[in-house]
């Protein structure tokens, strides 16, 4: 409700909203294999998402239409650390306070045009990057045709994989862009919803699949950018800017359902990748489940939920226009 109210305020302030395009609907698969582990949204709904960036030199923004509202004061809130610094992203551990302390300031905040900014990774320091390798059926069944996404290799499901980390290095938001490492190399975009966790867990606690959605902060875009061969994947897909998240940041009670989001992936007009969430092997309670019961899981940790078919290579001068329902969309340069 808090970020609603913040949300709606803002909306007051800006009547001309701008309108995140509308991704074409797909057929929902039967979600009937879900535990209904999601408490209901309170109250009516919200008139505009809350949507949190990081722009430019590490400020802190409420995107409202084609505006970014400079709320950085509110990083005041954060407690002070000395080293060692614990684990986890300071912002996000201590989110409902920066939102509550945003929305004081949000009335006499500085505005920016969406457009003239540089949108970093909503989230600054996460403990890890992890990854759910070939959690949508379609994508292995390419996989097992193009065999430079296998590397000759036959490709199971993440039942059988089970988790991968990225490198916290190979983070960057949408405005930094991707560089090509190796060039030569095949290099591949990945779109996939992104979880970003709120509530960490105890060493050696596993999250239930019934307050798997109690953990969450809130959700991005992510991109899973890979380099195709037959070394490790942690590796090909660590190198640095090849974990892309933005635009911003749509706090959890602002999605009504994450198991059934239309996303998508176009480069020049030309649909890449076109999917819903509702084909996810593992939903977004069981990957968080599956996921604490192998890591201990802190505020800002990175959940990419896995990418569906459409997989394939990009080079320099592409343009990534990625789009997810409930969340907006985002332009990611390739050089």
């Amino acid at each position: 409700l808090l970020h609603a109210g913040l949300a709606a305020m803002l909306a007051g302030k800006n009547p001309e909203k701008a309108e995140i395009p509308r991704i074409p609907m797909l057929t929902k698969a039967n979600n009937s294999r879900r535990v209904a582990s999601r408490p209901p949204p309170a109250g009516p709904p919200p008139e505009t998402a809350m949507k949190i960036c990081r722009f430019d030199d590490n400020r802190l923004g409420l995107v409202d239409g084609a505006a970014v509202h400079d709320v950085t004061g509110a990083l005041d809130v954060l407690p002070t650390m000395t080293w060692p610094l614990p684990q986890g992203d300071a912002l996000i551990a201590n989110l409902d306070a920066v939102i509550t302390r945003a929305g004081q300031l949000s009335d006499t905040a500085g505005q920016f045009a969406l457009r003239d900014v540089t949108l970093r990774s909503p989230v600054a320091n996460p403990s890890k990057i992890i990854g759910a390798p070939v959690n949508y059926l379609k994508h292995q069944a390419e996989a097992n045709i193009d065999k430079e996404i296998s590397a000759e290799a036959s490709v199971k499901t993440i039942d059988t994989y089970g988790l991968f980390q990225k490198a916290t290095s190979a983070l960057v938001g949408p405005g930094e862009g991707v560089i090509l490492r190796f060039p030569e190399r095949r290099t591949d975009h990945e779109v996939e919803l992104a979880v970003v966790i709120g509530k960490g867990t105890a060493e050696g606690e596993i999250v239930s699949e019934a307050d798997a959605f109690k953990h969450i902060a809130g959700y991005a875009i992510g991109l899973d950018m890979s380099v195709r061969g037959s070394e490790d994947r942690s590796l090909r897909k660590s190198i640095d800017r090849h974990a892309v998240l933005g635009p911003w940041l749509v706090t959890a009670d602002e999605i009504d359902d994450p198991d059934s989001l239309d996303f998508a992936l176009t480069i020049g007009g030309e649909d890449r990748q076109r999917s819903n969430t509702s084909q996810l092997i593992f939903g977004i309670a069981k990957l968080i489940s599956y996921a604490s019961s192998w890591y201990t899981l802190y505020p800002g940790d990175i959940l990419m939920t896995g990418t569906p078919e459409g997989v394939s290579p990009v080079k320099p001068g592409d343009v990534m226009v990625c789009e997810l329902e409930g969340v907006g969309r985002m332009e990611v340069a390739v050089s």
